[in-house]
């Protein structure tokens, strides 16, 4: 079963280009999880209604594979993410999630009806 690690963001103002920059395909958070096997992907996604208001879905193959990631990588999360901290008003990890088989999958397919 995947596992995804949800993460809400609330920035400073004016932060928005440079928030999706480090979190999302090609900044240093995503380089960092794709240096372990057990990363599959992170989604980064806005909220509509509040242009300063983010989430992020961390999504691994487990969570002890994801717990073992942060273990062995502490000093360069700790790194990444003092650098980041002028971005953010305020952090709060939503929850840790499983089952949902569909993040499995690199991209997922939508199948319409003929």
């Amino acid at each position: 079963m995947a596992f995804v690690v949800i993460w809400e963001f609330t920035l400073r103002p004016g932060m928005q280009k440079q928030f999706e920059e480090a979190y999302g395909d090609c900044g240093p958070w995503v380089s960092l999880f794709r240096q372990d096997p057990a990363y599959i992907r992170t989604e980064l996604i806005r909220d509509v209604n509040e242009a300063n208001r983010y989430l992020t879905l961390d999504i691994w193959e487990s969570e002890a594979a994801y717990e073992a990631f942060r273990e062995c990588r502490e000093n360069e999360y700790e790194n990444i993410d003092a650098k980041c901290e002028q971005m953010k008003e305020a952090e709060r990890e939503v929850g840790k999630f499983s089952g949902l088989e569909a993040f499995r999958e690199s991209s997922v397919q939508l199948h319409h009806p003929l």
